[in-house]
């Protein structure tokens, strides 16, 4: 292709400083190629498949990252550093980063399938998430109860297509996010919201760096901004499908489940519920927090909160700025049902109108690009860096357990 640097397998010793340099200069050209000219979606992962095989060195092959998969976090030889440099630069591009973000709101392929039989049914089992629709509600229930509902590779596209779902089904008015029952010895018979990532299944390398990248441009922001349009459209308003989200936070709700709790419209959270982030101990950024976080607590404790690994606990000052009611836990369902029929009792249209209104308001889908590209950069850094295993040693124990 005229105009590009040759790339073969050769260059495939590039350092980062080089593969930056290259995607500097040709990043909209290499994702027009990659993309009919911007007439093609691709999720995140298939473009990363599409640029290895057009760019040889470019990003790590399928083959190299199956080879990379097998080999615990520590022994990796950071291929996915290059994932998310390239990444970084889509986003960073107001052009090809803004068609990005449309593609990963589209509905997933797995959701598409399912909907027939789910709009049948009101059920669909996806193994780690359970959906159901409850009256005007659709009711996603993270269940992964050998890891206290902990989100890995294995959540998150499950989590991703039971959203779709509520998003889809026109007989669902909101998405209520909830964390199955478990059954160990210290928590049996509880609701955990969320125990934020599965840190066993990242310090033995089976959570891929663009998981993460995954779970905030396609499960997290669909829950904020809903599902795109069929045709994208850059510069136009948003043209999203969405519907107002409830959080009930019970027990805890650690790293990636306290993040949830920055887009949905209503936090319930039981009495006693612990909210944090604890990002500095694990050495990575918690998601978008950085960029929603202080919108809710101020600047001041939203620093505190991820960079000292501040808690919040429900009931007690100041956790009010992170949850809208609090109630005793065995007070829950009452709650939750009586929370679904205030948030429907204006219809659907009104509610999705001022929920937009305010989003573009407080996090204009510009801002979320920059935000995500410099996130895709510095995570991929923080997910290979060796400070990460030391940490997940030192706070987790995390030798010491098994898969």
């Amino acid at each position: 292709m005229s105009g590009f640097l040759t790339l073969s397998p050769e260059t495939a010793d590039w350092t980062d400083e080089r593969r930056d340099g290259f995607l500097r200069a040709n990043i909209e050209a290499i994702y027009d190629e990659l993309t009919d000219g911007m007439s093609k979606p691709l999720r995140d992962q298939e473009l990363l498949a599409a640029a290895a095989e057009r760019f040889p060195g470019l990003v790590p092959r399928a083959a190299e990252m199956a080879a990379e998969a097998e080999l615990k976090l520590a022994e990796k030889q950071g291929l996915e550093i290059a994932q998310g440099l390239f990444i970084s630069h889509v986003l960073a591009s107001p052009r090809a980063g803004s068609h990005l973000v449309w593609a990963m709101l589209q509905p997933t392929t797995g959701a598409l399938e399912r909907l027939d039989e789910f709009r049948a049914t009101g059920i669909a089992d996806l193994g780690t998430v359970h959906l159901s629709r409850q009256g005007r509600a659709g009711v996603l229930e993270l269940r992964n109860p050998r890891h206290l509902n902990a989100e890995d590779d294995t959540t998150v596209s499950a989590s991703e297509c039971a959203a779709d779902l509520i998003l889809l089904d026109p007989e669902i008015e909101v998405g209520v996010l909830r964390g199955g029952v478990v059954d160990h010895p210290r928590y049996e018979g509880s609701r955990i919201f969320g125990a934020g990532l599965n840190l066993t299944r990242m310090y033995h390398g089976q959570l891929p760096f663009v998981f993460f990248i995954t779970r905030d441009l396609g499960y997290v922001n669909k829950i904020y901004r809903g599902l795109s349009g069929a045709v994208f459209r850059p510069g136009a308003p948003e043209e999203t499908t969405e519907k107002l989200w409830i959080a009930t936070a019970e027990t805890y709700a650690i790293g990636g489940a306290c993040q949830l709790l920055h887009v949905v419209d209503h936090v319930l959270a039981a009495r006693g519920c612990r909210l944090f982030l604890p990002a500095r101990k694990e050495g990575i950024i918690p998601g978008a927090s950085p960029l929603r976080l202080p919108r809710s607590v101020g600047d001041r404790l939203a620093r505190q909160a991820i960079l000292s690994g501040r808690e919040f606990e429900a009931g007690v000052p100041p956790a009010e700025l992170l949850c809208d009611e609090v109630v005793e836990p065995e007070a829950m369902d009452a709650a939750l049902e009586a929370r679904i029929d205030a948030l429907t009792s204006s219809g659907l249209v009104n509610a999705a109108a001022n929920r937009r209104a305010l989003r573009v308001g407080e996090e204009p889908l510009d801002v979320f690009r920059q935000y995500m590209a410099t996130f895709s950069r510095e995570q991929a850094y923080c997910h290979l860096s060796p400070a990460l295993v030391r940490n997940l040693e030192e706070h987790w124990n995390a030798h010491e357990r098994k898969l």
